[in-house]
């Protein structure tokens, strides 16, 4: 659905809120010497990183002035590995490198790809990843619902491994297995398989580019799968992230630019909260993707 709403471009605001946001982002931008570009998406309703976001993201940094590096302030519940993929060969191409990303909350699931292609992660004690592993809608009972597909994965095996080593009655593990399609186990497997080859070879690019793929696999395994935080959405915090080796710089809370982080951000999520699905902006211009009529609460 939000491939299809077609995002404004503004120039400028005549509101008082994007003109102190604009503010707030220069700021930023004084304080850490590096251009900043924000990228947003609502937490309440269902918006996804998506292909698209990449081009828009670039029609932003056409004409930056990014020869001090770019950090983009990202804030996102995940969407689509390879959609993060993308984002992530724009960001460093038009940086020649020099890519950064700031969390100033949660930056989930794909939201979590995309800060493993930059070379260095800003965070506080606050800010969270999270894990990796796709989510898959499935409708039951007339309403969607979101299932690990590490976890329907697992629970096929389950079964299918109890069948085998039965010897007694087959009949209730075949009317369970029946319930699961081969061809849609198969696509599920491929898509865990590559949410894992993206995030290792964009680790490979900066923050881990001395480990062998084998070692980063292991090293970074709490964000594989669910295995060990039991849920997609349970946050993985600083010290963890610097437990596994990533490169990451923790923010101060006490600081002002960590006062000036929590201000803007409060501003922008209020946006996508209420009014839109997707913000991306800089203090320059912007993207942003209205929330369609029939999705609000």
């Amino acid at each position: 659905m939000m491939s299809q709403v077609i995002p404004e471009k503004i120039q400028s605001e005549v509101s008082q809120d994007s003109t102190t946001r604009a503010g707030l982002i220069k700021k930023l931008e004084k304080i850490s010497g590096r251009k900043l570009v924000s990228f947003f998406t609502s937490f309440k309703y269902p918006a996804s990183i998506l292909d698209n976001d990449a081009q828009l993201l670039e029609n932003l940094l056409l004409n930056a002035d990014l020869s001090n590096g770019l950090t983009l302030m990202l804030s996102s519940p995940g969407g689509s590995g390879l959609a993060a993929e993308r984002i992530v060969n724009v960001c460093r191409t038009y940086s020649g490198g020099d890519f950064e990303v700031l969390v100033p909350g949660q930056a989930k699931s794909a939201a979590t790809i995309i800060c493993f292609g930059a070379n260095r992660i800003h965070m506080s004690m606050t800010s969270e990843l999270g894990p990796i592993d796709p989510q898959i809608t499935l409708k039951e009972g007339g309403e969607y619902k979101f299932f690990s597909a590490y976890d329907i994965l697992v629970s096929y095996k389950s079964l299918f491994d109890r069948a085998t080593r039965t010897k007694g009655n087959l009949e209730p593990f075949i009317a369970q297995l029946e319930r699961f399609d081969a061809r849609e186990i198969a696509k599920y497997r491929r898509q865990v398989e590559l949410s894992e080859d993206i995030a290792i070879k964009l680790l490979k690019l900066s923050m881990m580019k001395k480990f062998a793929s084998s070692k980063i696999r292991g090293k970074i395994k709490v964000f594989l799968s669910p295995a060990s935080t039991k849920v997609h959405g349970r946050p993985i915090f600083i010290e963890e992230a610097k437990k596994v080796g990533l490169q990451v710089s923790e923010i101060d809370i006490k600081s002002d630019l960590w006062e000036n982080v929590q201000e803007y951000s409060t501003r922008l999520s209020y946006l996508t909260d209420n009014h839109y699905l997707k913000v991306i902006e800089t203090s320059e211009h912007y993207f942003r993707i209205p929330i369609p009529q029939e999705m609000r609460r």
